[in-house]
């Protein structure tokens, strides 16, 4: 990566929180209250990109972070149409620790997509555009083999 691919500003260190609050919540948080930390570390293997290119304060870490963002906020609130009655996208039983970590990685969402709101972004929009859908089907992939029979229990 050469220098001007670097952003000077806190921007991509706050992405890069971001990205591990989610990844903690998820792994830590739910993962060992279902015992099910394997399925929540391959679904949570992504945002490992937003954690590193945003600790390397690379320009590049809110449009690789952002449809982690969408992806695990979208999946927050479908949660909560579901707890409030509204929907019934999913269902399934959730504990209280559970519906906690719904609103911390619902909060750290919605952080990191106020704050990528807030970019400039120095990326063309063909780069930017080449790093939103490939961490998008990344995180999607990610979710699909992550209830693979191999995975889904574990």
């Amino acid at each position: 990566m050469n220098s001007n691919e670097h952003s000077s500003g806190q921007t991509p260190i706050v992405i890069a929180l971001c990205c591990f609050i989610v990844i903690l919540a998820l792994v830590v948080g739910v993962g060992l209250v279902t015992n099910l930390v394997v399925r929540h570390i391959v679904q949570t293997l992504p945002l490992w990109f937003g954690v590193a290119f945003g600790f390397r304060r690379s320009q590049a870490t809110g449009w690789i972070a952002l449809p982690f963002f969408l992806c695990w906020l979208a999946l927050m609130v479908i949660v909560w149409l579901y707890l409030l009655g509204i929907a019934r996208i999913i269902t399934g039983h959730f504990s209280a620790v559970e519906i906690a970590m719904t609103i911390i990685v619902g909060a750290a969402c919605l952080t990191g997509i106020v704050v990528f709101a807030g970019l400039k972004s120095f990326l063309s929009p063909a780069k930017a555009a080449t790093a939103f859908v490939a961490m998008a089907v990344l995180q999607l992939a990610c979710l699909r083999i992550s209830f693979l029979p191999a995975i889904a229990n574990r």
